[in-house]
């Protein structure tokens, strides 16, 4: 299944990036930047990638088929989504509503792992590799 985009990593990583290099630059608060960047680098990055090579390898090495295309597009919209909130909550977490908003975005990411980990199980046989 193609989904929107090539590699859902790319951008978080890119946007991970420069928002380091951003964070380097003299008279920078980089205090309030750091989770922003860590989270688009951890789970806007790493997480994606990850996602993205057990989708592709696990199934095959396997020999069984991915147990849900749906579910694994609701993976990528909620983990997408929740990290978009987290990283805006985090970068204007002194603003009242922002508490709340990284408590739901919270929540919607892990719905998002969630549903990568249930795929997971139900694609893999029992017995292991």
């Amino acid at each position: 299944q193609q989904h929107p985009e090539p590699d859902p990593s790319l951008r978080p990583g890119a946007l991970g990036a420069i928002l380091g290099v951003w964070m380097t630059i003299p008279n920078v608060n980089y205090g309030v930047l750091r989770p922003s960047h860590a989270h688009l680098m951890v789970l806007g990055f790493c997480s994606m990638m990850i996602f993205g090579v057990a989708y592709h390898i696990l199934p095959r090495f396997s020999g069984n088929q991915l147990f849900s295309d749906k579910m694994a597009d609701w993976n990528l919209y909620l983990s997408n989504a929740g990290l978009i909130g987290m990283v805006v909550s985090f970068a204007h977490i002194t603003a009242p509503a922002m508490g709340i908003l990284l408590l739901i975005s919270s929540v919607v990411e892990a719905l998002g792992c969630f549903c990568f980990a249930f795929n997971m199980f139900k694609t893999l046989p029992k017995k292991g590799l």
